[in-house]
């Protein structure tokens, strides 16, 4: 009895392979009769000494026996490995484009072209890409069994092939998160990260894309989308403390919805006490991290006291956060800027001159305006406003 080998339309024993191959195989098989033509050919195009003569033997056999059957799989496939590994991504696309178009379920395929993009730093082609993966494995999962297989054996070997397949999926889910993270434009981040959240809702970057994509909206000032997805993110996680401090430093600083941004600012600051310090984080690291986020919480608590002309607590809030917050320029000149409202307000002009010429000793959005404050406010009488 003759030997078969059997490939899948994206997989292949290539010496420009472009790297670890995952798992059992999701897709179309195609059956290569052991002596048969394109067993030599595939053999003859593995040994190939350089690229040229590899690029010639596959183009050869594209034109010859690649081209008969299911064969043009195996030959798309080759010119995918072939165009990654010398980095020429747009064939590298054209030819997996070529493939999907033969195999839409060929998750081999998809890892090559998130590779491929993932490589090329083409963020939409990975948003895209990635979406076809989970379709494929969505479909896959919900695949009846063939004639013939029992339907429980079924289950079991898709349960097996999919976990086979597990570090496939992370290196999916890792490479479109960092790409679309890595998004220098931080309104197409945050669309690009909201996207990642709504294509992978189970990856265990979902929560942490949110929390980003809400940071962005804020940054691109289009406030309802960053509200959006905040609170969706908060009511999932009524304790992510990212989205406590976000929200709560909005709603004071708007002067709105006061009363819930004072029990998140106080949630935060609840939470800080308990959490533990996550793996890959330095214990100086983590209390930098924690210093900061509770100065923070407690600037986002001292303007709500303003806003309810509680400045005596404000002032208090506002002293504890200062040293928390003196690593970070913008946010100390913030705090600062703050204090010297508060002490205005309570007629202690000196100490106010002095918070002001704090928040102006470091380079920030507040430098001007605390600038401003010293030469117009000093011993003037106060007159309650809302702070920036």
């Amino acid at each position: 009895m003759r030997q078969t080998r059997w490939l899948s339309g994206a997989l292949f024993l290539l010496g420009c392979s472009v790297g670890p191959l995952f798992g059992q195989q999701i897709g179309k098989f195609v059956p290569i009769q052991a002596g048969s033509e394109v067993d030599h050919a595939l053999t003859e195009i593995n040994a190939a000494p350089d690229a040229a003569q590899k690029l010639a033997l596959i183009e050869k056999f594209a034109a010859g026996p690649g081209s008969e059957g299911d064969y043009p799989l195996v030959a798309d496939g080759l010119f995918v490995d072939y165009y990654i590994a010398q980095k020429s991504y747009d064939k590298a696309f054209e030819y997996g484009d070529k493939l999907f178009a033969l195999d839409p379920n060929s998750f081999q395929n998809a890892l090559n072209m998130i590779r491929a993009a993932s490589e090329k730093g083409d963020v939409d082609r990975l948003i895209s890409y990635g979406d076809k993966a989970q379709g494929i494995l969505k479909r896959y999962k919900g695949s009846p069994a063939p004639d013939g297989t029992v339907a429980t054996e079924w289950e079991r070997q898709k349960s097996q092939t999919l976990e086979s397949n597990k570090d496939g999926i992370a290196y999916i889910q890792q490479a479109v998160f960092s790409g679309a993270y890595q998004a220098k434009d931080v309104a197409k981040r945050a669309g690009l990260l909201t996207r990642f959240a709504q294509i992978f809702p189970d990856s265990p970057y979902a929560s942490q894309a949110l929390g980003v994509a809400a940071t962005a909206y804020r940054q691109a000032q289009n406030a309802p989308k960053m509200l959006e997805v905040a609170n969706g993110l908060l009511a999932k996680d009524p304790s992510n403390l990212g989205m406590l401090l976000l929200l709560s430093d909005y709603y004071s600083e708007k002067g709105e919805q006061l009363d819930r941004a004072e029990a998140y600012a106080k949630k935060a600051v609840a939470i800080l006490q308990t959490t533990e310090k996550p793996e890959g984080v330095t214990d100086e690291q983590w209390a930098q991290q924690k210093s900061l986020q509770k100065g923070l919480a407690l600037s986002s608590l001292a303007q709500v006291n303003i806003e309810k002309k509680d400045n005596a607590q404000a002032v208090e809030n506002l002293r504890a956060a200062a040293p928390l917050l003196k690593p970070d320029d913008g946010s100390y000149a913030r705090n600062q800027y703050r204090l010297g409202f508060a002490l205005l307000n309570l007629k202690k002009n000196a100490e106010a001159k002095e918070a002001f010429t704090q928040a102006a000793s470091v380079n920030s959005p507040y430098k001007a305006l605390a600038q401003e404050k010293l030469k117009t406010s000093a011993g003037a009488a106060p007159a309650r406003r809302k702070t920036p």
